[in-house]
């Protein structure tokens, strides 16, 4: 996977298949279950066994800090690697995600987006806005998202500075 941006070339670290081949969890408030529905379709085509925490219809009205706060919490518990929330813009649910400690809740609505989240940020949590990009654009960003492994390196100590506001240092 290569994503270009400007005249540098990033070519991000893939991790295993091994390390890939993980159970996802992901969830939505009731803006986003097509989105959603679709995504798991893609994702369990793909072999990814996925725990599903949104609500079954568009009619059952779900506030995203409530869908945020339930898949962020099993993220941190290492009930599992990585999310996936959705809500109508990504913006709501990315806010919401990113309150829960030890979250980097990453809203991303392309694939360079998705690869620099990974790369630079170790994002463990992918928000993307229903109403703001296609499905085709989302199962491509989710592909990079759950593909691209954390560089490191310089990288880690702006991680670890993040952790270190969620401290209050």
């Amino acid at each position: 996977i290569n994503a270009e941006y400007g005249s540098e070339v990033f070519s991000p670290i893939l991790m295993s298949e091994a390390e890939a081949n993980q159970s996802i969890v992901i969830s939505s408030d009731h803006a986003a279950v097509a989105l959603r529905t679709e995504l798991i379709a893609h994702l369990e085509s793909k072999g990814y066994t996925v725990t599903d925490l949104g609500p079954p219809t568009a009619t059952d009205r779900v506030d995203y800090p409530d869908s945020a706060s339930d898949l962020c919490k099993r993220v941190v518990a290492g009930e599992f690697a990585k999310g996936i929330v959705l809500c109508g813009t990504g913006i709501g649910i990315s806010i919401a995600a990113n309150k829960v400690e030890g979250v980097r809740c990453a809203l991303c609505h392309d694939h360079y987006t998705a690869v620099m989240c990974r790369q630079h940020n170790d994002a463990n949590v992918l928000a993307m806005g229903a109403r703001v990009i296609g499905s085709e654009v989302a199962k491509d960003i989710v592909d990079v998202f759950l593909s691209v492994e954390f560089e490191g390196g310089r990288h880690a100590g702006r991680v670890e500075k993040i952790h270190a506001i969620e401290k209050g240092c």
